[in-house]
């Protein structure tokens, strides 16, 4: 029999009365992509903002889960420096399942005064779950609870977040994944559901600054909960903000989950970074999360002065 420890498990809660199922995935470099967790992120900054990642979960078991996710965001500039819009595509593989998602958002940034802005986010999200049930190795091939063939069913989502940002020195947000908690049904008979779960989440982070304008600390969190189960992250990282060269290295640890250990850096305008995600309990460390992600930020505002000298801006 083909080894697939990780998904028979949800594959026998798949039954004709439908199961509920986490489907956000943590990635490590959360921070980097904070409009993945809360609409209205997007374009917090104002500017062009591209950001891309690759997990590979659980290392050296087989069909361990590969998530692949690119998003893009800007200020909508012909209505008004407030409003921004992005757009994103995730794929995430994990044993015989495959959950993609192309998203649409939106978010409106109110500032108050100088340095204080409240953001409000949407965002519309069509989901395709796929289940390869001819791939399955079971005894009981007859058995209506796993499907036999490659089944697939698709579904509209919704989110909604809030954000308040001070200055560049805190920022927090709360927001709701899933908010319609659709439910997909598979097959031509549709006799296979998933379901998914509305989710949570607060994140937030603080900008320490040092005597030396070389070097910062930036601390994140993020909280996420389905009501019945909860993750928690803190992630410290020490910037170098030299003439040529921005780097960072840091540790994030997720109490009774993990401890991360990531750096990077910016290159000619790329922000490349790596991390790895070892698991506390019995899986060991060599079976941890490796991660890749790469980020890049341009302004393109059009009401300043010299608006098509665009520059790269560096951001860690």
């Amino acid at each position: 029999m083909r080894r697939h420890t990780l998904y028979i498990i949800l594959v026998l809660t798949m039954a004709v009365q439908g199961a509920t199922a986490q489907q956000d995935v943590s990635f490590c470099h959360y921070w980097l992509m904070p409009s993945f967790y809360n609409p209205a992120a997007t374009a917090i900054e104002g500017k062009l903002d591209v950001n891309a990642a690759y997990a590979n979960q659980m290392t050296g078991f087989e069909d361990a889960p590969r998530t692949i996710y690119v998003g893009a965001n800007l200020p909508i500039y012909f209505l008004s420096a407030a409003h921004s819009a992005g757009a994103s595509f995730m794929n995430d593989q994990t044993g015989l399942f495959k959950h993609m998602r192309v998203s649409l958002q939106y978010a409106y940034h109110h500032r108050f005064g100088k340095k204080l802005r409240l953001s409000g986010g949407l965002r519309f999200t069509l989901l395709s779950e796929t289940f390869d049930g001819s791939k399955a190795d079971v005894n009981d091939t007859g058995d209506r609870v796993l499907a036999s063939s490659k089944v697939t069913g698709t579904g509209f989502d919704l989110d909604f977040g809030l954000r308040v940002d001070y200055s560049n020195l805190w920022y927090v947000g709360i927001s709701m994944l899933h908010l319609t908690s659709p439910t997909i049904s598979f097959g031509d008979e549709k006799i296979y559901e998933y379901g998914t779960e509305s989710s949570f989440y607060l994140t937030g982070g603080y900008n320490i600054k040092f005597h030396s304008p070389l070097f910062n600390m930036q601390l994140d969190a993020i909280v996420r909960t389905n009501l019945n189960a909860w993750r928690g992250d803190l992630t410290a990282r020490l910037l170098y903000n030299g003439e040529r060269h921005h780097l960072y290295g840091g540790v994030g640890y997720s109490p009774t989950n993990s401890v991360t250990f990531l750096f990077g850096g910016d290159f000619h305008g790329i922000t490349v970074g790596y991390a790895y995600e070892y698991f506390t309990s019995a899986i060991g460390f060599v079976h941890g999360t490796h991660e890749i992600s790469l980020g890049y930020k341009i302004d393109l505002d059009l009401f300043k002065k010299g608006r098509n000298l665009h520059k790269s801006v560096r951001h860690l």
